[in-house]
């Protein structure tokens, strides 16, 4: 029994481990040739492996380098997710995106300028960064979507133990929410208009500091003093979003 559960921990440790390899490898071949010049076969080559095991870990090939593409598309929808009893999805956000910033955290654009440099000098590694913060902001937009679901059936509810019936919902819960609501669980709910825009909002903050951190690597600046810029102006862009969003999203309940 013990190595049976054993197995399946060691097996999951050297799949890791192989990833980081041809991951690392990846990203000397990419910043020393350029993104564009290099193949999967050098991948291969230079991780050790074969050229099947590089297409298995990394079927897209911007994703060699960009290996924190899952991290950068939920980060926003997870902050948003675990938020507090009695905070909004914008005072998450902004304590995500500060954090971000005092750790110099890759998912907001730190890395060092070549890699950067790599980033900017290749359109399928800029189109495809475009393409993860588009995902971030759709499956931002889903977590405020099913933010709303919960509220609305807990608003309702609540209606109903305090009526005893949930014909005396007033009038405005009885047409924005679903009669079936509190028998439904809020799984995959639809995008709704607020929710998307919400999101756009909310990730324009967080892909505009991501910008200005990249650009100012580009240009060679120290993190530390890029942090230092970039974190008064988020701060700013959080607090005008304030007035709109201030009380949009907050969890009622732990």
């Amino acid at each position: 029994m013990t190595e049976t559960g054993a197995t399946p921990n060691l097996r999951e440790l050297n799949k890791r481990r192989t990833r980081e390899a041809i991951s690392h490898a990846a990203t000397g071949l990419f910043i020393e040739q350029g993104f564009d010049r290099t193949t999967i076969a050098e991948v291969a080559a230079a991780a050790g492996v074969a050229k099947m095991t590089v297409t298995n870990h990394f079927p897209r090939k911007e994703d060699l380098l960009l290996d924190l593409h899952e991290e950068i598309v939920g980060r926003l929808a997870r902050a948003v997710t675990g938020r507090a009893a009695g905070e909004s999805a914008l005072t998450a956000l902004r304590r995500d995106c500060l954090a971000g910033l005092d750790r110099h955290d890759p998912r907001l654009g730190f890395s060092g300028q070549a890699f950067a440099r790599t980033i900017a000098d290749s359109p399928a590694l800029v189109a495809r960064l475009r393409e993860l913060h588009e995902q971030s902001e759709t499956a931002l937009a889903e977590a405020l979507a099913e933010a709303g679901a919960e509220a609305g059936a807990e608003a309702r509810a609540s209606v109903a133990t305090s009526t005893g019936s949930e014909a005396d919902l007033p009038a405005d819960l009885a047409t924005d929410l679903p009669l079936d609501l509190p028998s439904r669980p809020p799984l995959d709910p639809p995008v709704d208009f607020e929710s998307r825009v919400a999101a756009g909002l909310l990730a324009a903050v967080d892909r505009a500091v991501f910008t200005e951190v990249f650009r100012r690597l580009l240009a060679g600046e120290e993190t530390t003093a890029i942090t230092a810029v970039v974190r008064p102006s988020a701060v700013r862009a959080f607090d005008r979003l304030e007035g709109a969003l201030g009380t949009y999203a907050v969890r009622t309940s732990p």
